[in-house]
């Protein structure tokens, strides 16, 4: 069975919902130390990938080419809120490599949370592309690009020579042959892969020392993603604030579509978890009862996420999400 009940949402004593998952806790090696339902399931990581795309981009000392600050890093790895931080960081950084917002291949976008939205509707009166969640990741390619003296425009494509370099780089990590190449919300390329090869791809991010000439910048990104977690979603966001949680244990990043990944150099693992039917709100609940198993953060930290209360539209809580395994 490709996937198991993971997570069950009540409603005034009742189950109304039922999510299904995969999930796998893999070492750098390829082992399988833990295996919830069949890994072997393909997936597109969509923005789960950004720790190997910022690894991709700032290989070869590409950062300390372009003098990156480790708040950057964590901003190209992001999938931001687009609050006031996030959107301050991306208007400086493309007047810092004298590119406008309309360079950016992402679409525009509002703020996700509602205040935000409302001063920047406000404000602009439109959407624009800062406000992506993605923008940070698509002004690391365009600083790259120009750094490298490649081609700005259609740098999302997949003939660009920096994702042909992305594609390359996650078949060495992963061992794994990629043989079609979706295209993500952000218009990125975003290949199909097996959630267990994609595991592994990002515990070598975890081992960072086995990536030999790359060590140095893959334990950069993920020290700089635990050291600024707000940056790499927000304050409401919940891999922000399992990575706090974790006090630079583990790196959480969400991707669309209910994945999930932690990147765990403790381990040298990194966990995965894909819900069967996309809903991010189980994919949140289902990676905080994954990782309570494996005991790296508090427990009476992580109940409130593995039991989230529902609520109606004047706040009484009339059931839960439930973690079940």
């Amino acid at each position: 069975m490709n996937s198991i009940k993971m997570v069950e949402v009540t409603r005034s004593d009742e189950v109304e919902s039922i999510h299904y998952g995969t999930a796998v806790l893999i070492n750098s090696s390829g082992e399988i130390l833990q295996e919830w339902g069949n890994s072997d399931i393909l997936i597109y990581p969509r923005s789960a990938l950004k720790p190997i795309q910022s690894l991709n981009l700032y290989k070869d000392r590409v950062a300390e080419g372009l003098n990156l600050s480790d708040e950057l890093i964590a901003l190209t790895t992001s999938s931001h809120h687009s609050e006031s931080i996030h959107q301050k960081m991306i208007i400086e950084w493309l007047e810092k490599i004298n590119l406008s917002e309309d360079n950016l291949c992402c679409g525009p976008d509002w703020p996700w949370n509602i205040e935000d939205k409302f001063k920047t509707h406000l404000k602009y009166k439109k959407k624009r592309k800062i406000f992506n969640n993605c923008s940070g990741k698509h002004c690391g390619h365009l600083a790259v690009s120009k750094y490298k003296d490649l081609p700005i425009e259609n740098y999302n494509q997949s003939n660009h020579p920096i994702q042909k370099e992305l594609i390359n780089l996650i078949e060495d990590l992963s061992n794994f042959k990629i043989k079609k190449i979706g295209i993500d919300g952000c218009t990125l390329p975003n290949p199909l892969i097996s959630l267990k090869k994609f595991g592994l791809a990002v515990a070598q991010i975890a081992d960072y020392n086995k990536l030999n000439e790359n060590s140095a910048i893959a334990k950069r990104i993920f020290e700089s993603c635990t050291k600024f977690p707000e940056i790499t979603g927000g304050s409401n966001s919940v891999n922000s604030i399992l990575t706090k949680l974790s006090k630079g244990k583990v790196f959480f990043k969400n991707g669309a579509e209910g994945v999930f990944v932690a990147i765990i150099p403790g381990l040298k693992s990194a966990l995965v978890v894909k819900i069967a039917d996309g809903a991010a709100r189980a994919a949140e609940v289902a990676v905080a009862g994954l990782i309570s198993e494996i005991q790296l953060i508090d427990e009476d930290q992580l109940e409130k996420f593995k039991k989230r209360p529902v609520t109606n539209s004047v706040n009484q809580i009339i059931g839960h999400m439930n973690w079940l395994i």
